[in-house]
């Protein structure tokens, strides 16, 4: 065995070596490539989805088509850590949401559709206003349903979210189901970064869930029908908990600054402070409450040092159960206020109770 075979065979290896790393180096980036589809032929975790879903009797072939659509796009991962949610003060956040404009459209959006939102009061027990401000402060009343194709963001979060990729798979699954059931083109869909979409902004799998067919047409279509949207918003709060007739929210006052026994959490939880132990921290509560009942306190700062108290009650964690924040909570209770206003509904209005509130005390 000569030395130049030897060195020959050496470079033949290298060569082979070489060309397997720079076609592993090129597969992944396919991977992450920004104009790349999720082709099942390609891309294993696509092609492990579609498998799960055609045994669940999705057309493979369908399914197929749908994924070589679907795009990896980098601007959603890079939204997902820039929520309003985790960085305003709630001075900043309500200005977002309280504007003349979103009331007033509020309140014409009622007037709209007048037969659903008094039926979906009546079989839910939600307030027209609160369905009406979810709607509002979502979409703008399905004015503005967002700009990123569902089918791209959940398929780039499902494969590519360093934390919540199985979270964001479930969701892919359940919009594939969802557009193969109701006949819906997949890459057509826009929604939110975080693939939700329609009048109320549903996840894929609250579409699955809550979405009803209101009007009766056949169809549970969150995405053109505001019908269907103000009653799928009233069936959310009810499956939640929603207890009709119920204040949401109780106007309190406290210290200067807030008590630091006391657990203000901006990821709104239930209620679990007692009227009691609130009153020991200085905070003033309503005095019809009795000692025993659970709050969740927030604490609401001004940006110029000053700051408000409020204390939820159970309808206050179930608007919650759309978002998981207090500031969204009360910019939902705030704008459904501003609405019964320009309704001309405040006399009868009684969700917020205001602390010296002699109905309170009855």
């Amino acid at each position: 065995m000569t030395s130049s075979w030897i060195h020959g065979r050496k470079r033949r290896l290298a060569t082979v070596a070489c060309a397997a790393l720079l076609a592993s180096s090129t597969l992944a980036a396919q991977e992450l490539s920004p104009t790349r589809h999720f082709s099942p032929t390609q891309h294993g975790g696509a092609r492990q989805l579609v498998d799960e879903l055609a045994d669940d009797g999705i057309e493979r072939a369908w399914l197929e088509s749908a994924m070589q659509q679907a795009r990896y796009r980098q601007e959603v991962l890079d939204a997902m850590s820039g929520a309003a949610e985790r960085r305003l003060r709630w001075d900043e956040y309500r200005a977002i949401f309280l504007d003349d404009e979103r009331i007033e459209a509020g309140a014409a959006f009622i007037e709209a559709h007048p037969e659903a939102f008094a039926r979906a009061e009546a079989t839910y027990g939600v307030p027209g206003e609160i369905i009406a401000a979810i709607l509002g402060v979502e979409t703008r009343y399905g004015r503005i349903t967002g700009r990123h194709p569902v089918l791209d963001s959940l398929a780039t979060l499902a494969f590519h979210h360093p934390r919540r990729g199985d979270f964001f798979r479930g969701e892919l699954a359940a919009f594939l189901e969802i557009a193969y059931q109701q006949q819906v083109a997949p890459n057509e869909p826009q929604g939110s970064y975080a693939g939700a979409m329609g009048y109320p902004q549903f996840i894929p799998t609250s579409y699955r869930a809550y979405a009803v067919d209101f009007d009766g047409d056949g169809l549970r279509d969150l995405w053109n029908n505001p019908v269907d949207a103000i009653g799928s918003v009233a069936n959310y709060f009810a499956e939640h908990g929603w207890q009709a007739g119920e204040p949401v929210l109780y106007q309190a006052s406290g210290p200067a600054r807030p008590p630091e026994e006391i657990d203000f959490n901006r990821a709104a939880r239930r209620p679990a402070a007692s009227v009691q132990t609130l009153r020991d921290a200085g905070i003033e509560v309503p005095a019809a409450l009795p000692d025993e009942q659970l709050l969740l306190p927030v604490a609401l700062e001004d940006g110029e040092g000053n700051w408000r108290y409020v204390l939820g009650d159970v309808n206050f964690y179930v608007i919650t159960r759309y978002n998981h924040s207090h500031l969204y909570a009360m910019a939902v209770m705030e704008l459904a206020e501003a609405i019964a206003k320009a309704r001309d509904l405040e006399g009868g209005w009684h969700l917020a109770v205001d602390i010296d509130d002699e109905e309170a005390r009855r």
